[in-house]
């Protein structure tokens, strides 16, 4: 399994390639694959950790990354976020998550999501339950309860 990370403030994604005393050592997901230090620092957060609000309970972000894969047959995104309208993005996105709540989930969020969902279809990504959900121990609460 791999890590998928999004580090705050610098575009795109990353993979966990290897981790050092102080920092991860990273690499882009894009032909370039250009590696660089992940510091302490930085806000580094595991794709496998983020989930999306709905009007129940809080989806990960693999399941709607799942959704979306299947609506588009594991190609990139039919809808252009970066020009179209928050009505039509909206619409688009519910399609994919039926049930997401309309005021906690920001234009932007699906923006960011239909991005990452680009990149990793891209680049190869395309069974999202493998490669992004979590196994036992991966993420913070199940580390809290081992200890």
């Amino acid at each position: 399994m791999e890590t998928i990370l999004s580090i705050a403030g610098k575009p795109g994604l990353y993979r966990l390639v290897s981790r050092g005393k102080m920092n991860l050592i990273v690499e882009t997901i894009d032909d370039a694959k250009r590696r660089m230090p992940a510091f302490s620092t930085d806000r580094v957060t595991s794709l496998a950790d983020i989930a999306m609000y709905t009007d129940a309970e809080d989806i990960p972000l693999w399941k709607v990354l799942k959704s979306l894969g299947e609506k588009e047959q594991s190609k990139t995104a039919s809808i252009n976020y970066k020009k179209c309208s928050s009505k039509e993005l909206r619409d688009y996105f519910a399609e994919v998550l039926p049930n997401f709540d309309q005021e906690r989930v920001h234009d932007s969020d699906i923006k960011k999501l239909l991005q990452w969902y680009n990149i990793l279809v891209n680049n190869g990504y395309t069974d999202f339950e493998t490669v992004l959900c979590p196994t036992p121990g991966d993420n913070v609460d199940s580390r809290q309860e081992a200890e």
